[in-house]
C-alpha cells in the first residue's frame, strides 16, 4: 500500500481513516478506535496526515509530528465543499484527504500544550464574565418589577 496522504475523522470513540495514493485514488479505507490510532499510523509509510482541527486534534497533530508525518490540520467549514455526497465519517475522511492536498487550503497551525492552556483560561474568562453579566441583569429585572430603578454601570 502506497499511501500519500492520509485523511482522519476524528470521532469520540471510533475514527475514519482514509488512504489516498499519489494519483489521489482511494488505497485504504478503515474505522478503528482513537486509543489505537496512533499505533496504527506510526506504522504506515511517513505521508500527509489531514485532519478537521477539533477536539483532540492538536495532540495527535504534535504526537504525529514528533513521528515524521506532515499533519495538516484544517477548519471544518473548510473541509465541507470537498464532501461529495451523503455526509457520514467516511466520506469525511476522503474529503478531508483531498483537501489537505489543495495549494490554496489554508491550514492551522498545530497549538502546543501552553498554547491552548492560555486559550482554555480565556475562554473560562469569557463564560465567567458572560454569567456574571446575564445574572447581573436578571437581578436588575427583578428589582425594577418591584420599583427599584438601578441603572446600568458602564464597566468598559
Amino acid at each position: 500500500m502506497n499511501i500519500a496522504v492520509l485523511g482522519i475523522d476524528l470521532g469520540k470513540t471510533l475514527c475514519s481513516l482514509v488512504g489516498l495514493d499519489r494519483q489521489g485514488a482511494v488505497v485504504l479505507r478503515r474505522r478503528m478506535r482513537r486509543p489505537s490510532l496512533a499505533a496504527f499510523v506510526e506504522k504506515q509509510p511517513r505521508c500527509i496526515i489531514g485532519m478537521e482541527a477539533c477536539c483532540g486534534a492538536h495532540h495527535l497533530a504534535r504526537q504525529f509530528t514528533s513521528l515524521g508525518y506532515d499533519v495538516r490540520l484544517m477548519p471544518p467549514e473548510y473541509v465541507k465543499p470537498y464532501v461529495k455526497s451523503h455526509k457520514n465519517d467516511d466520506r469525511d475522511a476522503e474529503a478531508i484527504a483531498e483537501a489537505a492536498t489543495r495549494p490554496t487550503m489554508r491550514f492551522v497551525p498545530v497549538k502546543s500544550e501552553e498554547q491552548l492552556d492560555v486559550q482554555t483560561l480565556h475562554r473560562a474568562r469569557e463564560r465567567l464574565v458572560g454569567t456574571r453579566t446575564a445574572l447581573i441583569n436578571q437581578l436588575r429585572g427583578v428589582l425594577f418589577d418591584r420599583g427599584i430603578v438601578i441603572a446600568k454601570v458602564d464597566q468598559s
